[in-house]
């Protein structure tokens, strides 16, 4: 069968402020065996031919993430990191899968720093040898694939290299990011390695355009190594090259082969917050879904939504608080548990955010949002940790896949920042991950940050791959998105979007961008009506309605008869799959 995809409302928007994207069918409404919604077109290809042969829905996640490593390399690709959600139909089990990248061995805590302790410029630090940390996402995918793999694995990378070989077309996306970070992108020996503007620019230094055949031979020699074995990427050839690259100046980095040998994927329990009759679940720290679960827990305890849904602005306010309250307390909290002790089972304990939703009011906005003390609902000693304020610059992808057996995939990938470090290996941007630790070791009071920077440490990720179940652990949603911080707003928007609002999976993706992160909301400008602005600013929010709050939701959900519902977020470019 061929691809389907169908149309809804199409929206205009701009690329993060100033790029369009182009018009593209987002949702499908039809029964399905078989689902796949990512943003990019040919990755949904890549999932939906494995689905078609019979493969699951881990199979399917190798060949998506392969394929966006070279046609959405903006935003994610196998030398990033990845959080990787899986249920089992058959066992109504969930698996959440730890892919995050590393910190060296050898990384100076203050390597972000300068002789006077202040902030290096953030593009110096991200398109670096400083910012670059073990990629993880391919030993997460080898786990998983060990676990919940049907076909072999050898040859689930055959649609990414075949367009890595014959090529793919610029899409309007891919051509507003090179144009736009052109002059972010080193172009000479001494601005640093400049792979990326020889990839991505032509002899005159011009983005290549829309439309331009784009081949990468190098990419499809490392799909080959790593077809063949995957533990070559980490102990072979393209782990010396990785190494050899991040240690190369101007601010060379740390990284040694043997700092990427020694990583590893992490199998953990999924975290689960009860919501209504359903439970919402995604997957631990070092990733701040715990936000998310806290954000629907405080709206589980609290007043409550009109019947009005997306149009009454006083469900957004109150849908706004909520998200103000978990923000604090995950911006403080949350942070590698292995290195920092994090209060994850009181920041979702139903009486703390019972006592959290007290201050939800339908009269009025909080007046200064802090931190509340989940530590007094744990078992054990409360440790303190300073205020936070780490940058969670977006540069990352998100996409669901249900199989023909029922098995369900939520996964977000990442290179963070946009084409991340902008230096390339075998085809491939490595990531910028190590700039999503705090840069200052203490905050103003000379406390320790739960998410400084320490050997081995896995910075904290805002990446919020969801599952919702019914009550007898019965698939029913799949849902993510980049956008850095926002994701766990914009994860929480389609939450409520689909369970609360009773609206599609495709119009919930479409809804307003509101971001409630301390005492200033972003409302998504052109979006948000000038209605529902005024609303919230007489709530009492100070409002900022001229940001692009670039989301990309992929979303599926599981109507009670059985029907599969796709949504692709309107904002890129994305398609729903189905068999």
């Amino acid at each position: 069968m061929k691809l389907a995809v169908y149309p809804v409302l199409i929206l205009f928007l701009t690329l993060l402020a100033c790029t369009s994207t182009p018009l593209v069918d987002k949702s499908s409404p039809e029964k399905s065996n078989g689902m796949v919604v990512t943003a990019n077109p040919e990755a949904t290809e890549a999932g939906m031919k494995i689905i078609r042969a019979g493969g699951s829905a881990i199979d399917a996640a190798i060949a998506i993430e392969a394929t966006l490593s070279l046609v959405e390399p903006q935003s994610s690709g196998l030398a990033g990191g990845a959080f990787l959600l899986h249920y089992d139909a058959e066992t109504k089990s969930l698996s959440s899968y730890d892919g995050r990248e590393t910190a060296p061995a050898a990384i100076n805590p203050k390597q972000f720093l300068n002789e006077e302790g202040e902030r290096i410029p953030y593009f110096e630090a991200k398109n670096s040898g400083l910012s670059t940390g073990v990629p993880g996402v391919l030993a997460m995918l080898q786990m998983a694939h060990t676990e919940h793999g049907i076909m072999k694995w050898s040859s689930l990378f055959e649609h990414a290299e075949n367009l890595a070989i014959n090529g793919f077309e610029i899409s309007p996306r891919l051509h507003g990011m090179i144009s736009r970070f052109a002059r972010f992108m080193p172009k000479t020996a001494e601005q640093g390695p400049n792979d990326a503007f020889r990839y991505l620019y032509n002899e005159e230094g011009e983005p290549l355009a829309i439309g331009h055949v784009l081949k990468n031979p190098e990419y499809a020699q490392s799909l080959k190594i790593i077809a063949n074995d995957p533990n070559e990427f980490y102990t072979g050839d393209i782990a010396q090259k990785i190494a050899d690259m991040v240690q190369q100046a101007p601010r060379a980095g740390t990284l040694t082969k043997e700092d990427i040998s020694r990583y590893k994927a992490i199998k953990r329990e999924a975290l689960c917050q009860p919501y209504r009759d359903m439970n919402i679940c995604g997957v631990p720290p070092a990733s701040s879904w715990v936000a998310v679960g806290q954000i629907m827990g405080l709206l589980n305890q609290g007043p409550g939504f009109s019947s009005a849904g997306s149009n009454d602005p006083m469900n957004w306010a109150m849908f706004v608080e909520a998200q103000r309250l978990a923000y604090a307390d995950r911006d403080k909290y949350v942070a590698d548990t292995a290195f920092v002790s994090v209060p994850l089972a009181g920041m979702l304990n139903e009486t703390y955010l019972r006592e959290r939703a007290r201050q939800l009011s339908s009269d009025k906005a909080i007046e200064n949002s802090v931190a509340g003390d989940p530590w007094q609902f744990e078992s054990s000693e409360a440790v303190q940790v300073g205020i936070d304020a780490t940058d969670d610059t977006p540069g990352t992808t998100h996409f669901v896949v249900v199989d023909q057996a029922g098995d369900v995939v939520s996964m977000t990938a990442t290179v963070e920042s946009v084409f991340g470090s902008t230096r390339m290996v075998g085809g491939m941007f490595l990531n910028n991950e190590l700039t999503d630790f705090s840069w200052q070791p203490v905050d103003s009071d000379g406390i320790e940050i739960a998410n400084a920077i320490e050997p081995g440490k896995r910075p904290r990720s805002s990446m919020s791959p969801t599952i919702v179940l019914d009550k007898n652990k019965n698939f029913v949603m799949a849902t993510g998105s980049p956008g850095g911080n926002n994701i766990i707003a914009y994860v929480a928007k389609s939450l409520v979007g689909v369970l609360d609002w009773n609206l599609s999976p495709a119009e919930a993706a479409a809804l307003p961008n509101i971001v409630g992160r301390g005492d200033k909301i972003r409302a998504e400008k052109d979006k948000a009506s000038p209605e529902l602005v005024e609303a919230l600013k007489s709530f009492g929010h100070n409002v900022d309605n001229s940001r692009g709050e670039n989301s990309g939701l992929s979303i599926i959900y599981k109507h009670p008869d059985g029907r599969l519902e796709g949504g692709a977020d309107p904002r890129r470019e994305g398609v729903v799959g189905s068999l």
